[in-house]
């Protein structure tokens, strides 16, 4: 049964991403703090005719890993920017777990986590500005499984230069499997980003950890695969981020 919510779970993240993404919404990350906690945070911000946007994503708390889920809208003035906090993609209907009120603007988003009863729980603040990682070095091979889906992670990157990238994933009963083997780099600003056609995987510093993240890599992938977002540690060490096992 955990498998099978943990399949519900990430198949209700994936269509909030696609209804954004099919309505035009334009997507930020942002790395801060929640509180004292490292934190990065993913924003799909989806444009109304009144010039204010919608908003829908998620943040992670980094150490322990926890993942919260995010809807709400950000005015036309000020920046001026309220979000639901919850447990599930789905937010629509039921309790949330807190909110975050307030502004964003040129590039930084800061303000305050209330509890649901109103009272205040943690300042927060976030930036869109990455860290550089031209002077990155890692040689990591990562084997990774959790409920029916399982991964295999090689990577290797010298001052901020690829030299080998292969990432393949099976998910279980279908057997469908991605896989993305490419030395092509692209130049890109906060992080590194190394290239198949179409498809982009994306390594952002998060201080404590690395992400790889992947994108547009449907045509690396059978219809019913894809490739979970991994965290690697200074050592090579690596995790899946998403908490398959609610």
């Amino acid at each position: 049964m955990r498998g099978l919510a943990a399949l519900a779970l990430l198949a209700a993240a994936s269509a909030a991403l696609a209804q954004a993404q099919e309505e035009g919404g334009q997507m930020h990350e942002l790395i801060g703090q929640m509180g004292g906690r490292a934190a990065t945070l993913q924003i799909y911000e989806t444009s109304r005719p009144d010039g204010s946007a919608r908003l829908t994503g998620e943040y992670w708390i980094l150490t322990p890993l926890h993942q919260r889920f995010l809807e709400g809208e950000r005015s036309k003035q000020l920046g001026v920017t309220f979000l639901k906090e919850g447990n599930s993609p789905i937010l629509y209907g039921r309790p949330g777990t807190a909110t975050l009120q307030g502004m964003w603007s040129a590039g930084v988003l800061r303000g305050t986590r209330f509890a649901p009863g109103g009272q205040e729980r943690e300042r927060f603040e976030f930036q869109e500005k990455f860290p550089d990682m031209q002077g990155y070095s890692v040689e990591a091979r990562c084997e990774l499984a959790q409920g029916r889906y399982a991964a295999t992670l090689e990577l290797a990157v010298e001052q901020g230069r690829l030299r080998r990238l292969d990432w393949r994933s099976r998910v279980a009963p279908s057997g469908h499997v991605c896989a993305v083997v490419t030395e092509e780099q692209q130049p890109f600003d906060g992080g590194l980003r190394f290239a198949t056609g179409r498809c982009r995987v994306t390594l952002r510093d998060l201080g404590e950890f690395v992400r790889v993240s992947a994108e547009n890599c449907t045509e690396a992938c059978g219809s019913q695969a894809y490739l979970e977002p991994v965290l690697l540690d200074r050592r090579g060490g690596c995790q899946l981020m998403r908490p398959l096992q609610r």
